[in-house]
């Protein structure tokens, strides 16, 4: 009889047979959906941009960028760009003056704070053991 755990884990193994499986790794294919959706998705300045957007609905720069503590208007323009070209986030230009430009998740990008919080819910509650690992190998 198998447990929650043994279960588990043969779960996650079918799942990464799935994933990766069928790949000649000695002819590698030129795109890998992984790490093209990753390397956008999970940036650390995007990640804490999806946050912001899923807590609070509709942002305008300004408050993006005093919420998202740390980065650059630069970074921040760009970061925000690239999020509305894969579908995460929409702009919203309001013919004022000055103009009023704001940001909000897409439904694409709801489903995907969904999955980010998971994630981020496993680091909070992880930390502490990655920071013990850190200090044990003198990297603090």
């Amino acid at each position: 009889m198998e447990t929650v755990t043994e279960s588990q884990r043969v779960g996650t193994a079918k799942k990464l047979e799935k994933m990766f499986g069928h790949i000649d790794y000695r002819n590698p294919p030129e795109l890998c959906p992984v790490r093209d959706v990753m390397s956008v998705a999970s940036d650390q300045w995007s990640t804490l941009i999806i946050l912001w957007l899923g807590y609070f609905p509709v942002l305008r720069f300004n408050k993006l960028k005093k919420y998202v503590y740390g980065i650059s208007n630069k970074v921040l323009s760009q970061r925000l760009k690239v999020l509305e070209a894969d579908g995460y986030i929409t702009r919203n230009a309001y013919p004022e003056v000055p103009i009023r430009v704001e940001y909000s998740l897409t439904e694409f990008g709801q489903s995907y704070v969904k999955k980010l919080l998971e994630l981020t819910e496993w680091m909070q509650e992880n930390s502490p053991k990655v920071l013990a690992n850190r200090e044990k190998y003198g990297l603090l």
